[in-house]
Order: structure tokens, then sequence, then C-alpha cells
């Protein structure tokens, strides 16, 4: 080792023993690093602590702390003037004593306007100025904290979530576009009630749905509706609807990726809360794939009714484009404005059969009964004693029904034909377009078809998938359903039936419906030029009430708008549980459906006969008329295509080759 390097060496260990400075204060620093253990809280940290607390419990809390704050300053002054005697003399010579010293000191504190009265010494003026200012500061503190309160009161009442204080109203819990038809139908049916409300309970803001109720649901007739913001999904939340007191309630699917488990979620909410009163549940829910309903029914319990969406638009569309204004008499049926669908129990029918019920009322139609358990038949055997059973009546409200007269008409017996029933042949349907619903219309019309019928297909978007048919001989193709050139191949006018369906799951809302509506200005245009007259039945669904209208201008007397439709059930079955049990054997293949046949299998063309001619007619067939389509009107928005449901008895009536009888019958 070189010299150099010896001497480094030595230097270095001479510093490490005579200079052990580093680790000593690597030891102090540690020993700082350790938690010190703490002691006993100061007096001063406990009080600290005990305000903290105090002062968050809210503006209550503060009020309370400015009082205190107040006291003290009044007590303080009055003490220092009585003690110094710097008051004035009143006029008999007195200064104030102890009770009067402590009002004028409130005046002080609290209006700064006593201090330019005072009179006397510097001394006092000076004392109650210095009063007066830190009154100020306690005065607005005050008002700082009672604004503050309001207006956090006032963002708790934009957010509404105060609890709704009502009975006996409806509440729909969730939002969708069905609520403003939800809401329209219900203040029609709620005209009869004393304050009739509805309550909507949605993930929304309470402002934005009341404007939205302002400007889309139109004259409410009376009925009050209350928003409030919460998740129909949480129980907490619930509470705030009031759904204990609730006459009825809508659940509807919000809109978004799994609306359906939302809906099974607030039935599960509903079900699974302990009820305290004894109004029974009663409960719409809507559900739009077929495969959440068994979930569905496995968390109903009683009282809970499900209504599949899909299902239920599918059979409207078959069953309306099996013949052209079928749709009218569903709409008149489903709504409540016009003539709508009552139980009620008639004591001078009640020893008769079925067939002389519907002789019964002038201004009624008897279509069925409901046994004491519930189930209902609509269109039974004419010979069905009614003993025991209640009636099933179109009527225009159930205030008609009190003592309503019986039929007047005079049945013309001359008049009568009574053709049997025939057979129908086979037909030949054409569906334009695709989407979820597709699948199950089509299974529907295999119901209904006879064999040998046909069935073509074409739609612009995705692979129809054809399910399993019986009766229909199905092909498909691909083509632009709004081109006329492609219409033309498809020979409309050889069709019995044309159904065109939206392109709902390829297309947002408005362009599905703006193809829909071309392709039907054109399909009028088509049926319109047929040098031979012929028209096919044409039906289609729309997804915004809006373009129903601008359907209408067009002439298309058949349109089903889902959302629209399936609004109108879900009001009526809130109001009246029983008509799902109505609605179903209406929609259903194997129970009585609505048809339109010519008038001319019932009485005899051209002469004069009442209404009541043709409803006996109807009954030697087996069959319950409900109403009759006026051909001259087809074209007449406003008479609603020459549609009439439940018509007066003696109703005169000039029967043409084009009338229908609207009846229903098993086939």
């Amino acid at each position: 080792m070189s010299r150099t390097g010896r001497q480094t060496r030595e230097r270095l260990t001479t510093r490490s023993a005579k200079d052990p400075g580093p680790p000593a204060a690597d030891a102090r620093s540690a020993a700082r690093r350790r938690p010190q253990p703490q002691g006993a809280a100061s007096l001063k940290e406990r009080l600290r602590y005990r305000f903290d607390n105090s002062m968050s419990r809210g503006p209550s809390a503060l009020v309370g702390w400015l009082a205190v704050a107040t006291l003290v300053l009044i007590v303080v002054f009055s003490l220092l003037v009585l003690l110094t005697q710097v008051a004035p003399s009143t006029d008999d010579g007195e200064r104030p004593g102890v009770r009067q010293q402590l009002f004028n000191s409130l005046m002080h504190a609290l209006d700064p306007g006593t201090v330019a009265g005072d009179s006397g010494s510097w001394r006092f003026l000076l004392t109650m100025l210095a009063l007066t200012i830190a009154g100020l500061f306690v005065v607005s503190a005050l008002i700082g904290v009672i604004a503050t309160a309001i207006d956090t009161r006032l963002m708790e009442l934009r957010r509404g979530r105060s609890r709704v204080l009502e009975e006996d109203h409806t509440l729909i819990l969730g939002w969708s576009d069905a609520v403003m038809t939800i809401l329209r139908e219900l203040s029609i049916a709620n005209e009869s009630r004393k304050k009739p409300c509805v309550v909507i309970l949605a993930p929304r803001d309470k402002v934005e749905m009341e404007e939205e109720i302002r400007e889309r649901a139109g004259d409410l007739r009376g009925t009050r509706v209350i928003c409030r913001t919460g998740s129909p999904i949480d129980v907490t939340d619930l509470k705030i609807g009031s759904h204990e007191q609730a006459r009825s309630i809508i659940v509807l699917a919000p809109d978004g990726d799994e609306p359906d488990s939302e809906a099974i979620k607030t039935l599960l909410a509903l079900t699974h809360v302990p009820r305290t009163g004894d109004r029974p549940l009663h409960v719409v829910v809507e559900i739009e794939d077929p495969a959440y309903l068994e979930a569905a029914r496995m968390v109903a319990g009683q009282g809970v009714v499900i209504v599949n969406k899909r299902e239920t638009v599918a059979r409207l569309i078959v069953q309306t484009s099996r013949q052209s204004g079928a749709a009218m008499v569903y709409t008149e049926l489903f709504d409540f404005d016009g003539d709508e669908i009552y139980f009620h129990d008639e004591p001078r029918l009640s020893q008769g059969t079925y067939g002389d019920a519907l002789m019964g009322y002038e201004d009624c139609s008897v279509i069925g009964y409901a046994d004491a358990d519930g189930a209902v038949r609509l269109n039974p055997p004419m010979d069905t004693p009614l003993d025991g059973r209640e009636l099933v009546v179109i009527a225009e409200d159930d205030s008609a029904l009190v003592g309503a007269r019986g039929a007047v008409g005079v049945v013309d017996e001359q008049a009568v034909v009574a053709i049997p029933p025939r057979p129908e042949p086979p037909s030949r349907i054409l569906v334009l377009g695709w989407n979820e619903r597709a699948a199950s219309v089509i299974t529907e019309l295999d119901e209904y078809a006879s064999p040998g019928s046909r069935l073509s297909v074409v739609s612009e978007f995705g692979e129809p998938a054809i399910p399993a048919v019986r009766n229909l001989a199905v092909d498909v193709a691909h083509g632009r359903t709004t081109d006329r050139a492609t219409l033309d191949g498809l020979e409309v006018q050889e069709h019995d039936q044309v159904i065109v369906l939206c392109y709902s799951d390829d297309l947002e809302i408005q362009r599905a419906d703006s193809r829909t509506l071309v392709t039907l200005l054109h399909l009028r245009e088509i049926a319109a030029l047929d040098p031979q007259g012929r028209k096919p039945a044409i039906v289609s669904e729309m997804l915004d009430d809006r373009n129903r209208a601008l359907a209408q201008v067009a002439e298309v007397d058949d349109v089903i708008v889902s959302d629209e439709i399936l609004s109108l059930i879900l009001a009526q079955i809130s109001e009246e549980v029983r008509l799902d049990a109505v609605f179903t054997d209406l929609l259903d293949a194997d129970g009585s459906e609505i048809y339109l046949r010519p008038a001319a299998e019932y009485v005899a063309i051209g002469r004069e006969v009442t209404y009541a001619t043709v409803v006996d007619a109807a009954r030697r067939r087996g069959e319950t008329a409900i109403g009759y389509r006026d051909a001259s009107e087809v074209r007449n928005p406003v008479a609603a295509y020459g549609v009439r449901v439940n018509p007066p008895k003696a109703t005169v009536l000039t029967p043409d080759q084009a009338d229908r009888v609207v009846v229903l019958a098993e086939d």
C-alpha cells in the first residue's frame, strides 16, 4: 500500500474513533419518529371538540349559539351600565332598573337604530354604541344562517326528496315515454274522483320531470301530478312515494341496457317491504323481454300483474292486420276516452242466459261474464246461465250502468240473414321489416292462418330468424322496403295482409319511424292505383306517437304504436286488475277475438234496420256484436274511420255491401 493510502486510512480510523456523531444523530431521529404517548386532553381541546359537534348539527345549533352570544352581550353590557351608573335618569329622577336595562340592551343589540335616540354622557353613548356594533355582528350572522337554511330547504324541495303525504293515489315507479300517455288516460279515469292524484318516483330531476309533463301531457282535467326524485329499487326511496297508501302502482321499464332487470328489482323492493296498512297490493309491471318473465313471476306475489310487452304488441299487430279497422276497435276499448270495459252486477239479468243479456241494455253491450273466483269468459255459449256471475260490459262510463234501461230497439225479423260462419281460405301475408318482435308476430300469424297460407318476409337489415310454423309456408328476401321499385316487385295487391315492422333494433326511433312512414305512403299509393280495386289490410307499428298523426294524414287507418298501446293497457289494469284477464282473452288465439265481418252475413243489404237487429243476428250465429263500421266513413279520421263501438240498440242503419259488423267470435 502506498504512503498516501496509509495516511488516508489512518485519518478515517481516527475520525471514526473520535467522532461518533452520526450514529447518535440517527438514534435521536428515530426517537422523534416514534409515536409519543398522548396525555389527557386539555380543557380547551374538550371544549373545542364539543363545540365542533354542536355546530355539525346544522342551522338549529348555529341559531342556538347566536342566541347564547346575544344573551351574553345583553347581560355583560347591562351589568356594566348598572355598575357604573352611566345611564341617564328618567323624568322622575330615577335610573333604569335591572329589567328595564336588560330590555334596553336587547333593543340596542337587535336594532341598530335604537342608538340614535340615546342621550346622556359620552361614556353611556359609547357603551351603547359598542353594544350596537357587537349586536350588528350577531344579527348579521343570524340572517346569514337563516338565509342559508332557507336555501338548503329550497334545494331539498327542488331535489324532490320529501315524503308524499297522499292516500288513494296512483304511484308510477320509473320514467319513460309511456308516462305521458298513462297520465292522460288516468286523468280521464279520475274525472269522477275527488282530488285525484298521481305520484311519480323516478331517478330524474324533479323540476325536469315537472317541466316535461307541463309541455307534453296536456290538460290533465284536475288530476294533480307530484314528482319525486328517487330510485324505485331503494326501499328507503320507496317510502317517499307512500307506496303503502297507493291505490295502484305502475312499474315502468326504464330506458337503458337492461330495463327488465331494473323492473324486477323494483318488484322485489315492493313485494318484500312489510305493509303496515290494510290496503291490498295492486301492482302492474311491464316486461319487455320474455326471457325475464319467469324471474318476474318468481318474485311477483298476490296482487301483481305482469304485462308481456313484446307478446302483447305482437298479438295486436297480428289481430289488427287480419282486417282493416280492427286497430280502431282495440284503441277504443283500451283507452278511457269513449267506451271502456267494466264489470257490473245486474240483478235483473241474473236469472236469464247470456243470450238474453245481449238485449239487457240500450246503451251498453254485454260481452261476457266473470265468475266469483275471478275467471273471465268472453262470448260464452248463448245458453250459459248468469246466476251468481258478474257481467262484463262495454259502456261509456261506469255511471251509465247504474239504473240503465233495457234495449228499446226493435228487432226486424224479416231483415235477419244470419248466414253461418264460413271457414277462412288460405291467405297471403307480406311482412316488411324486422325487429325483436317479428318472431312473435310470425308465431301468432301461424296460429290464425289456414293450412296452405303463405308468408313473405322482406327486410333491409338483419338476418330474419323464422320460428317453427305449422300452417305457413315462409320465404325470406333482402330488399330496401322504402324503395318503390322493390315494393312494386312484391305484388302487394295480391296479398291479404301487409305488416310493416319498424327497424327498432338497427335504427334510432325517429329514423325507424321515418322509414315506416315512407313505406306506408308507397303502399297506400300502390293499393289506390290497383285497377281491380284490391286493397290488402295494412297495419304498422310506430315508436313515437307524434308520428302516428302523420300516418293518419296519409290515410293510414290501422297503425299500432308500440309504447302507446301498451301504456293504455297499463293504465286500464291499474284501475281494474280483472281487466288483465279480459285483455288476455281478447288477444289470445285460443279465446274470442274481434272480427269485422261483412254486414251482408247478418242482415239484409239496402234496407233500414236497427242495430238491435244486427245484435240479434250475431247472437244466432253464436257471436257477440259490439259495433259497426260504416264504409262511407273509412277515410274520415274524425269519425274514427267509420268504426263505432257500442252504438245504441235503436240506432238506424242502412247496411251496404262494404259495411262491417264488429263481433266477438271464436274464429
